[in-house]
């Protein structure tokens, strides 16, 4: 078994909550930090989310620090109508213990990733604020991380708008400086995230997992308001849970079929702004970018369920056995 570190940047968020829970739960996943960016709610909320979630999965080792609270040049967007005001739908899990750890997540971005170079994968399933600093204050961050995936962009659709992704468009600059960056970004968008709903089939899977389903899972699903437009999102499709795609794709990349390409964002346009222009016909040599385009949602969701299976197991679940 090869274990795999990673850092978390993230804004939870509901799908980032279940993000968070596959990584505890994957044998192979080794987290070493969560940071937290203004987002889906404001950065007060995103932080103590991350907290709170953190307690309950059983982590108090792993730190989590605070980052930015609004994006580089515009106003904050948020998401409270799709995660509720308190960034978790109706979760039920109680208040976090301690508060976050002493530091900016920028500079811990650049300090773990620099005491284990070419080790540690830094997972972006927020707007990418942090990391657009980190990388303008550390640019040797580039070199540092052993890969860097995002939550984020599409080649072909928008969430908020018809054109863009919520992570992208909520700090289209970040995001460009993100892009830009000379190293290769892996992009898991709505292209393949709306592919992995989770339908009434997939919610009844999860009834047995005791407290993590009664009390984070599926109450947080229940509250999750779909506004996402494409495969699956008729009715009874199910919401989808966007960011537990990306940390998936590190633990079994095998389940994702990615494609390079060139990779562009949008910062001026008036309808486009946000947008990920994504040339797939690009030379090898201006590929920044490997995209994914498709998902087994079969197999992503029983590696999920087994991830939290383990969860369930380690919170007490009478009968929940992971395979």
């Amino acid at each position: 078994m090869t274990v795999q570190k990673i850092i978390i940047d993230c804004d939870p968020g509901i799908d980032d909550a279940l993000a968070l829970a596959f990584a505890a739960g994957h044998p192979e996943l080794d987290l070493r930090g969560i940071t937290t960016v203004a987002g889906n709610v404001g950065l007060d909320k995103t932080t103590a989310n991350a907290l709170r979630v953190r307690d309950f999965l059983g982590m108090p080792d792993v730190p989590v620090l605070a980052g930015c609270p609004r994006p580089l040049l515009r106003p904050p967007l948020h998401a409270r109508d799709v995660h509720g005001d308190s960034g978790l739908g109706a979760a039920s899990i109680p208040a976090a213990s301690s508060g976050p750890a002493d530091g900016h997540a920028v500079d811990f971005l650049a300090s773990a990733t620099a005491a284990e170079p070419g080790e540690i994968t830094l997972i972006a399933i927020g707007p990418l604020t942090n990391v657009a600093l980190a990388l303008r204050r550390y640019p040797e961050l580039v070199s540092q991380v052993r890969n860097f995936v995002i939550m984020g962009g599409s080649a072909g659709r928008g969430n908020v708008t018809p054109a863009a992704e919520f992570n992208i468009a909520a700090d289209p600059e970040a995001a460009a400086i993100v892009f830009g960056a000379g190293w290769t970004v892996t992009m898991v968008g709505l292209d393949v995230t709306l592919q992995a709903r989770a339908t009434a089939a997939v919610r009844d899977r999860m009834r047995g997992l005791g407290r993590l389903a009664d009390e984070l899972v599926l109450p947080s699903l229940a509250g999750y308001r779909n506004v996402s437009r494409g495969p699956g999102s008729e009715p009874g499709g199910g919401p989808a849970v966007h960011d537990v795609c990306a940390v998936a794709s590190v633990a079994a990349p095998e389940l994702l079929t990615c494609l390079p390409a060139r990779v562009e964002v949008e910062t001026a346009g008036r309808w486009t702004s946000g947008m990920t222009v994504t040339d797939f016909n690009a030379a090898d040599d201006a590929c920044n970018a490997r995209v994914a385009v498709s998902i087994d949602a079969g197999a992503f969701w029983d590696l999920v369920l087994d991830a939290y299976a383990r969860v369930a197991a380690k919170l007490g679940a009478a009968g929940v056995t992971p395979r």
